[in-house]
């Protein structure tokens, strides 16, 4: 269910039904469950979707907590989409990279939230197993107790303390150490933006880690760079290879990408990929351009995030 979609249960002039009031409540917040389970809009908006046909047959009478009753379903319906997803990655061209929303700006507010979403902690919850990930997203982003995150996984809650556990552990040893300040990432970015319309790599080079890790994701219908291009000699190489090729054609303009500082760029007019960046201690340590055209369609209005 789309955000522009006619809501179901809306007549004009009328007041909602109590399932798609309390629906549209809480429609924020189970995209961004959804959404950070997934890393795919598109796909938590069919989860959303699925989600709300099942909300349809619930008698709300019997249902005691209605967010985390509606909080449960999507968890639920969101790890069944795992699956399709994971079979789908396997045979995906290039490195997958989460699908990027353009945030409005009070996810940037929400220092933890905007941490959660932003695409570099997005891929190191690729690494988790579904359960695994349902959980550490309930805990760590959501902050539900066991027994409610022990009811969407269907585990025993003693279960779920030790596969949090488990995730809290993986995740703190792969996602960067500190929340980034958005001026540090507002910092890198602004170097490459002068690097873009002045040709000028060199402040681009200066704030590159000696281990920076450049990954573009075309999906195989945009060109880009098919393995992870490791090192500042190597990614400032291919920065420069693709600037040159792109020019004067290419404009860049500065957004809230996933809660955090990004850039759209644009050729001919035209969106032509979204960057991201992972900054730590005040260097770039990661670059992540997105040019697959199926995953650009949210960075053309901003999608609204809570939890």
């Amino acid at each position: 269910m789309a955000e522009h979609d006619v809501r179901p249960g809306v007549s004009d002039g009328a007041r909602p039904d109590p399932a798609t009031e309390v629906f549209v409540a809480h429609r924020n917040l189970l995209f961004t469950v959804a959404y950070e389970m997934l890393g795919s809009a598109a796909d938590a908006e069919d989860v959303l979707q699925e989600t709300w046909l099942l909300w349809t047959d619930i008698d709300l009478d019997t249902v005691h907590n209605r967010r985390a009753y509606l909080v449960r379903m999507t968890t639920r319906q969101a790890l069944m989409r795992m699956r399709t997803l994971s079979r789908r990655k396997e045979t995906y061209v290039g490195p997958w990279l989460p699908e990027p929303l353009l945030t409005t700006p009070d996810v940037a507010d929400d220092v933890e939230l905007a941490d959660s979403v932003s695409l570099a902690v997005l891929l190191v919850l690729e690494t988790l197993a579904p359960t695994e990930r349902a959980v550490f997203v309930l805990r760590e982003v959501f902050e539900l107790d066991y027994d409610e995150i022990a009811e969407a996984v269907e585990k025993t809650p003693a279960a779920v303390r030790q596969i949090a556990h488990r995730a809290r552990t993986h995740v703190a040893a792969r996602r960067p150490r500190d929340v980034v300040s958005p001026a540090d990432s507002r910092a890198a970015l602004q170097a490459f933006q002068r690097a873009v319309e002045t040709g000028d790599l060199q402040g681009l080079l200066d704030v590159l880690a000696p281990d920076v890790v450049a990954l573009s994701d075309g999906g195989g219908v945009k060109q880009a760079v098919r393995q992870p291009v490791v090192g500042a000699g190597k990614v400032s190489r291919l920065l420069a290879a693709g600037l040159e090729r792109v020019g004067a054609q290419t404009s860049v303009e500065p957004v809230q990408v996933n809660g955090c500082p990004g850039l759209i760029m644009r050729l001919d007019g035209e969106i032509d990929g979204v960057l991201a960046v992972r900054v730590e201690g005040g260097l770039v340590t990661g670059l992540y351009f997105v040019r697959n055209p199926e995953k650009l369609s949210r960075v053309e209005r901003e999608t609204a995030l809570s939890r």
